[in-house]
């Protein structure tokens, strides 16, 4: 399913302001719930979220934030209800048995990176996840989910898109109504630049929230592959416009884009027409390693040439920055763990 771009234009469509008062509605609900308190999971808690409908680069973000967890000793586990996939769990993502259709696109693609655990019930996830090692909880996604406690939410913006319209569902793409979310978040994650972003990032400064800025790079051989080659941009993600960026920053030449929804579910006929598309325009095809690993089952061996994954690491401005607000919530978990056993 893909966004409605009256979501995206600011100032409200008329038909965004006829459904507002729905917005109003929703908003509310989803704030007031966000506001309960959750379980504890006896071990430091990191959200990845962010505040509206679609995809922002949370996957992105927490494969980073994995990766800087570990440089400091811990053994970061991620945590997903899985979309898309049809196992419930709690259970430990195995690529050599689950596909996305078991488990969601995303989770294998956490899961090529670090240990992830699928559950739609996040507290039992979070203790099959410290039964297996962790010393951390990486939840993707979940911000608006009050099941479990967080010792640390970060909210991830697209520089571009920022919060759309500014209306929430289904007026427009925010779950609940911007200042109550900020209030609910520690920290925001802008990825990219973009007016509507900085937007967003300015709120947020007002209000005493710490704004983290990356991007999204893919890595050096990819992108000398890219320069100067013309592509097919295909992706189900919730903004295939961010892929086709990427792609044009690179240096490659859009021959076409195949916009899907975002989580598509590729079919035979998907695969034989994005050939067919590519063998008429002479080109490759350039697809996200999220959709990679749901057209790589299905892809001919003898047409594999075509295709090109291109992955992307989100690189931050300031490492530093992000390494001291992560270890101050580690350490700040810990301590208030050790408090309430002390307490018993």
């Amino acid at each position: 399913m893909r966004a409605p771009g009256f979501w995206w234009r600011a100032p409200p469509s008329a038909l965004a302001r006829l459904l507002q008062p729905l917005g109003m509605l929703y908003g509310a609900v989803t704030l007031k719930r966000m506001r309960r308190p959750g379980i504890e999971a006896g071990l430091p808690v990191i959200c990845v979220g962010n505040f509206v409908a679609g995809g922002a680069g949370k996957t992105p973000t927490t494969l980073a934030l994995a990766s800087r967890l570990a440089k400091m000793g811990e053994t970061p586990f991620a945590l997903t209800r899985g979309y898309g996939g049809r196992l419930p769990g709690p259970l430990r993502v195995d690529a050599a048995r689950h596909a996305a259709v078991d488990v969601g696109d995303e989770s294998l693609l956490l899961a090529a990176q670090l240990p992830t655990i699928v559950a739609r019930e996040r507290p039992a996830g979070a203790t099959l996840a410290r039964e297996a090692g962790a010393s951390v909880v990486l939840m993707d996604d979940g911000l608006q989910n009050p099941a479990l406690h967080k010792d640390l939410r970060l909210a991830v913006v697209d520089g571009v898109a920022g919060v759309g319209n500014g209306l929430c569902l289904p007026a427009g793409p925010l779950r609940a109504p911007l200042a109550g979310q900020l209030g609910q978040v520690d920290a925001l994650v802008v990825i990219g630049e973009g007016a509507a972003g900085e937007h967003v990032a300015t709120q947020a400064l007002t209000v005493g929230k710490r704004v983290l800025r990356a991007k999204l790079v893919p890595p050096v051989d990819i992108q000398a592959e890219l320069a100067g080659l013309s592509v097919l941009a295909a992706s189900g993600i919730g903004r295939p416009e961010k892929f086709a960026a990427t792609l044009r920053a690179a240096g490659a030449r859009l021959a076409g884009e195949r916009a899907y929804g975002d989580h598509h579910a590729y079919s035979d006929a998907d695969v034989a027409a994005l050939i067919g598309d590519a063998k008429a325009k002479a080109c490759r095809i350039a697809v996200t390693e999220k959709d990679m690993v749901k057209l790589a089952p299905l892809w001919p061996a003898a047409e594999r040439s075509l295709l090109l994954c291109v992955p992307v690491t989100l690189v931050f401005e300031d490492d530093a920055a992000l390494d001291a607000l992560l270890r101050h919530a580690v350490v700040k978990a810990r301590s208030a763990a050790a408090g309430a056993s002390h307490a018993q």
